[in-house]
């Protein structure tokens, strides 16, 4: 997965470094983007959509040319998994909930040129690929309902002694390339629709990624609350038995630390252009259109 991952974007960004034919114009473009988030890892390992949330946020876009763009984005949205509600076979009961808050530059190819000009061509699908940071905080439900935020609890026994050394950071790069359609209305209104990937370099979007960690231990130095958190599996009940499920034995696997988490947004767009007029001064001259 994660070599094919990389393959894809590595394609896209070849493409990208095609040249390319100036513009007629040069074209600038601010709006908003909104749709659904969605995450894939250790608690949905591959169910798209799964608990998608809501996504929202700020586009600008520099037209190239007819077939290239520059777009940044700044987006709010959030991502959520269980290993009970997306039903992956894990006695683990974890959960967490995570908001996220983007800013992504990408470049992007449309397969068809793309003009606002009367009588030419007004869509085009197209792809993208680049680079985007991120920050995330993974939460979740105790069950008396108090709700933590789990990276400062170390539910892996980050900072204990045989656990990690040190807790994750909250801020962390990713890989954004995906596929979308454009369609312009006049010479200033765009309405576009994509669904992209976010390959991240961290494993810990869902808190989950290494081992367990003596829970007895944890309990000790931590508290029952950071101890109940980090192995929830005895909230689970043996059907035969009706009594709940085992704790974890200190090492037994929490998480895949060879691989990394995904995060997805698939949504609409719509941008306003300004930008478009020639900027000659010269009134003997005819005026381009984009």
């Amino acid at each position: 997965m994660k070599k094919t991952i990389i393959g894809i974007w590595a394609f896209c960004m070849m493409l990208l470094t095609v040249p390319f034919a100036p513009a007629e114009a040069q074209n600038s473009e601010v709006g908003a983007c909104v749709g659904t988030m969605f995450y894939l890892g250790e608690l949905n390992p591959t169910r798209l959509f799964a608990q998608p949330q809501l996504a929202a946020g700020l586009v600008y876009r520099y037209n190239i040319s007819p077939r290239w763009a520059i777009k940044a984005d700044f987006m709010f949205g959030k991502v959520t998994g269980s290993d009970q509600l997306t039903n992956n076979g894990y006695e683990r009961n974890l959960s967490f909930t995570s908001p996220i808050t983007e800013f992504s530059v990408v470049g992007e190819l449309n397969f068809l040129q793309l003009y606002t000009s009367v009588g030419k061509n007004h869509f085009a699908p197209y792809i993208f690929a680049g680079a985007t940071i991120f920050s995330f905080n993974p939460k979740a439900q105790y069950k008396d309902g108090t709700v933590y935020e789990l990276q400062c609890l170390g539910t892996e026994g980050q900072g204990l002694e045989g656990g990690p050394e040190k807790k994750y950071s909250l801020t962390h790069f990713a890989i954004p390339f995906g596929i979308g359609f454009r369609f312009n209305i006049g010479r200033y209104v765009s309405l576009g629709a994509e669904w992209s990937m976010r390959y991240t370099f961290t494993d810990y979007l869902d808190d989950v990624g290494g081992r367990y960690y003596d829970n007895d231990l944890l309990r000790e130095q931590r508290g029952d609350i950071i101890a109940d958190m980090a192995d929830r599996t005895p909230e689970l009940v043996d059907p035969a038995e009706g009594t709940p499920l085992p704790l974890h034995q200190a090492g037994e696997q929490r998480g895949n630390p060879t691989t990394h988490d995904i995060y997805s947004f698939a949504g609409a767009t719509l941008t306003v252009k300004f930008g478009n007029a020639d900027r000659t001064c010269d009134l003997k001259k005819k005026r381009k259109k984009y």
